[in-house]
């Protein structure tokens, strides 16, 4: 339940710190550096902070490395082999998933095409993909590039569902209302999970239910929802998702992605995926023999072998989300975003308004300022004064008080920084 009865004074902000149980978590993280003090990082929903100990778990596989040569893959520490393995478990608590149902490969778009390859299959009157419009552009080149495959014309084949008029976000029922509509000519019904430009959170059960009442799949780009709101994808019949990590999973820039497919598809071997080495049944791995034979599991959408330095900062996050739990930081999110958006709307000379959902059910820990004029000024002048921000065309600030590193100090200082920018 956020609390409505919010103050926009420093000392309030403090004390909210004071009672705040996540906080110390911010030491395990590195903040960018704005005349001597912490900059106020409003930008994990772009680029996660680096956590601390990433730094010696690098070193421990170069020292690995050193040590054993190619042996490394069975004898280091973290066996290289082996070493997708370390975030199954973890990753499956944090998207609501068995354990076999999860897996971190590849990155977002790579997935995203390796999944659609499977789940896409038009045939006759079922050909048609449903998405929200205003998709971050690689769905949109994604999901363009899949149609044309089979030959149809994008402009045919996709629907798209955009905000009535006047509106920035949109209706839950009339997402319904489209697939009903579309019924027997949809094939795939392929959301983002949180739109990265408004910050709607869709309801994906809801979506889910609807796509496989018209005989649909039902799949989704995780990109701005996983790490920032609690997803129960096995429990919601999910057939597919993907995500990448380096938002609030903090795992670093072009960090490994993770793909979900549900266990009712993987142990299906009539589905049809592209054959990759490490998607092979690990016992047969090495007998370089002809037939591919997937794993059962969704490591058989894997592809190569693991990027193992390309993991370790997921690693290193991952276990502080073991740590610290969804649940808790979903608690802290809807009320630290509350307290941003309650500042925020004590600010009456900049000509803004917030399009991200007001109900915290419908949104993460992102808030989008949607600026009539100058606000690519108003977002430099942010910049010069210490924070970090995000800029989208063509006229909004996002930003995100991520509940793990964030604090309520941060929003205040985010929020007296906005207050004494001129905009006359």
């Amino acid at each position: 339940m956020v609390n409505n009865n919010f103050e926009a004074t420093l000392e309030y902000a403090q004390a909210l710190d004071k009672e705040d149980t996540l906080y110390n978590n911010r030491e395990r993280f590195h903040f960018p550096q704005h005349n001597g003090k912490d900059a106020v990082y409003m930008c994990g929903n772009s680029l996660g902070l680096q956590p601390k100990s990433v730094g010696h778990l690098i070193q421990q596989e170069l020292d690995d490395w050193a040590k054993y040569g190619v042996e490394g893959h069975f004898k280091a520490r973290n066996p290289w082999f082996s070493y997708h393995h370390l975030f199954s478990e973890r990753l499956s608590k944090i998207v609501g998933a068995n354990k076999d149902e999860v897996v971190a490969t590849n990155t977002l778009t790579v997935n995203l095409h390796l999944l659609m390859v499977s789940f896409y299959r038009p045939k006759g009157k079922r050909y048609k993909i449903m998405m929200e419009a205003g998709a971050f552009p690689s769905d949109q080149y994604a999901i363009e590039t899949q149609v044309r495959m089979y030959g149809y014309d994008p402009d045919d084949a996709i629907i798209e569902i955009a905000p009535k008029e006047g509106e920035h976000t949109l209706n839950d029922d009339d997402i319904i209302k489209a697939i009903e509509d579309a019924g027997d000519t949809l094939a795939v019904v392929m959301f983002g999970g949180v739109n990265y430009y408004t910050g709607q959170f869709f309801n994906l059960e809801k979506i889910t239910k609807a796509a496989h009442d018209v005989g649909a799949y039902a799949g989704y780009d995780l990109a701005h929802a996983v790490g920032n709101i609690p997803l129960q994808l096995h429990n919601w019949k999910v057939d597919f998702a993907c995500w990448c990590s380096y938002k609030y999973l903090n795992s670093g820039p072009g960090g490994v992605g993770g793909l979900f497919v549900n266990e009712k598809h993987y142990s299906n071997k009539e589905i049809f995926r592209l054959a990759g080495w490490w998607g092979n049944d690990e016992k047969e791995r090495f007998l370089m023999k002809k037939g591919f034979e997937p794993q059962n599991n969704a490591g058989s959408w894997q592809m190569s072998n693991a990027p193992v330095f390309n993991m370790i900062a997921h690693n290193a996050s991952l276990d502080i989300f073991e740590k610290t739990g969804m649940q808790a930081l979903r608690e802290k999110s809807e009320q630290l975003t509350g307290y941003l958006e309650f500042l925020l709307k004590q600010i009456d000379h900049l000509s803004f308004e917030i399009i991200t959902p007001a109900d915290p059910a419908k949104r993460g820990c992102q808030l989008s300022l949607l600026f009539a004029d100058r606000g690519k000024e108003v977002f430099d002048a942010l910049t010069d004064n210490g924070v970090i921000a995000d800029w989208r065309e063509p006229n909004v600030i996002r930003i995100a008080p991520v509940p793990l590193y964030n604090s309520y100090e941060d929003a205040y200082r985010f929020y007296e920084i906005l207050k004494n920018i001129d905009n006359a």
